[in-house]
């Protein structure tokens, strides 16, 4: 596997769907065929929604051709379990699902399966995050939710981009979200992905894929970057 950290893909919505499957096949593609899987966000919601998404993520693993490795951490417990960070270490492509982005930074942030996490990117393996999972990637998660109406930190991996996933839904969701994201500190990004696309690359240079487009959003306005686009963000 390479010494290069591999590449981040920051996904509005749509993971483990075929229309994200070439994406995601060409996350893992030319590494190890090893399609670790977190639904870690979705744990709150109980036992089904964790079931549903390692259902949905096997059909995927099986449509690209490789092999899927749930990682079920429930909590802070599981995270800190050497059995479950152990389960990373081979990944090709470890992908965060979508659910509640401030317990997934919670659970994950400073644990034995974040530490795994990091050294099998920094070894060459992908990681993408969609919906939850790309906001928790980011180092700050934004208050969205009407039910979890607080800030809270993120993972730290891309501490200049703030990530407001299914962007073209969310002004119907939260019509005051101009004004949430107006006081945002000097040399960070505001980046808007609609559902059914992706930012990928990082962390600074980056590529628009998918069926929509990736906006970055700064004093009140917007920016359309259309697929295909390529997109640098500079650090802090």
């Amino acid at each position: 596997m390479s010494h290069q950290p591999g590449p981040i893909a920051l996904v509005g919505s749509g993971e483990y769907l075929p229309v994200m499957q070439e994406l995601e096949a060409e996350l893992i593609r030319d590494r190890n065929p090893i399609y670790v899987q977190l639904p870690t966000a979705a744990a709150p919601e109980g036992d089904e929604s964790l079931r549903r998404w390692i259902e949905l993520g096997k059909k995927q693993a099986e449509r690209i051709g490789v092999t899927q490795v749930p990682v079920v951490v429930r909590d802070n417990n599981d995270a800190n379990d050497p059995h479950f960070a152990a389960l990373v270490n081979d990944a090709g492509l470890i992908y965060l699902s979508g659910g509640n982005p401030h317990f997934l930074a919670d659970t994950l942030r400073d644990s034995l399966v974040w530490k795994a996490i990091h050294d099998a990117r920094q070894s060459g393996a992908a990681l993408a995050g969609c919906s939850a999972g790309a906001m928790a990637i980011a180092d700050h998660i934004p208050a969205l939710r009407l039910h979890s109406p607080r800030e809270s930190r993120g993972l730290g991996v891309l501490p200049h981009i703030r990530v407001l996933p299914h962007f073209d839904k969310m002004f119907g969701w939260v019509p005051d979200l101009a004004l949430r994201m107006l006081e945002v500190p000097d040399g960070v990004h505001v980046v808007g992905i609609d559902e059914e696309t992706a930012l990928v690359g990082g962390p600074f240079e980056w590529e628009v894929r998918g069926r929509q487009s990736v906006w970055i959003v700064q004093n009140g306005h917007r920016q359309e970057f259309t697929s295909g686009s390529k997109i640098f963000l500079s650090g802090i």
